[in-house]
This record gives structure tokens, sequence and C-alpha cells, in this order.
């Protein structure tokens, strides 16, 4: 590969660094074309992409920029995920995929700058999704203001109740 190439590419990877919140490095060894492209379509839906790098070539796009700690995820065959979207649909997506392809191994991530180990991934898989969580936010807005309506309401119950009792007690 010549010089010219190698510098494109790197330029090509930093600018799906930039535009992209979360990272995921794993590795492919084990798996065919037909499982990779598979795992790439199921991504592309969740707009992520997955790239098989040359790990020399990641670590000269990662140098200089607040990734160089990821250069730890380098060693071995490594391919990278770009996920654009909501994190946890690729994290979801990886979590089932690994389950039919032990292959696959996650090697650590990066989501907005903060390296992410194995584990930590999987636990943002593990997340609900956007719309569930702006759902249950919405659900406790709700309710807070059902209960201080109620409040609201049982002040003056309260009083009407107490001025009946008053008033029963004077007729009796």
């Amino acid at each position: 590969m010549l010089r010219k190439q190698k510098q494109e590419i790197i330029d090509e990877i930093r600018e799906q660094i930039q535009g992209s919140p979360l990272i995921i490095f794993s590795t492919f060894t084990g798996l065919n074309v037909e499982k990779i492209t598979q795992l790439r379509r199921l991504l592309r839906e969740v707009n992520s992409s997955y790239r098989v790098v040359k790990n020399t070539l990641m670590k000269k796009a990662v140098k200089g920029t607040d990734l160089e700690a990821v250069e730890r995820f380098l060693v071995g065959p490594s391919a990278v995920i770009f996920a654009k979207g909501e994190p946890s649909k690729p994290c979801k997506i990886i979590k089932e995929f690994k389950k039919e392809n032990e292959q696959l191994e996650i090697k650590g991530g990066v989501f907005t700058g903060k390296v992410l180990s194995k584990k930590e991934i999987e636990e943002l898989a593990d997340l609900p999704g956007r719309e569930v969580l702006i759902a249950k936010l919405l659900l406790l807005f709700r309710s807070s203001q059902q209960r201080l309506v109620n409040v609201l309401i049982g002040v003056p119950q309260k009083l009407v109740q107490v001025l009946e009792a008053i008033k029963k007690k004077k007729e009796a």
C-alpha cells in the first residue's frame, strides 16, 4: 500500500472518529465473510458501520487526539464499530450477535471521549432505548403533576368535610 493511500485511510478514519460518539473495538477472527456481512447489515440499520482496520493505521489516526488511550485495544486483529446514532442500539446488536457467534470478542471502546471497558459496553447494551427513556420521563412528569392536583383538590375537600361535620354537630 502506498504512503498516499495510507494517509487517505488515516484521514477517513479520523473523520469517522469525529462523527461518532461511540466507537467499539472488537476482534473478527473466526468470523467468515458471510457473518461479517450480516453484522455490517445489522449495524447499518442503526446508523453504525463496521470496519476492519490495520492497527498501525488506527494508531496513527488517534495519535495526537483525546483517543490515544485506545491504543491498548489495538492488539491482534481489530475491527472498529463507528456508531453515529443512539449508543445502546449497536451495543444491543453486538450482544445479540455474540450469542450466536462466540468468536466475536469485544475489546473495549470510547463513548464521547471516555474510554469504556468490555463490561461497560455490555452494560450500555442493557440500557433501554431513547424512546423508552423519554416515555418514562414523561410518565414521571405526568404522575408528579397528577399528585399535585390530588393534593390541591384534597385541601378544599377536607375543609368541606370538616365544615359539614361541624354543621351536623351543631344541628344535633
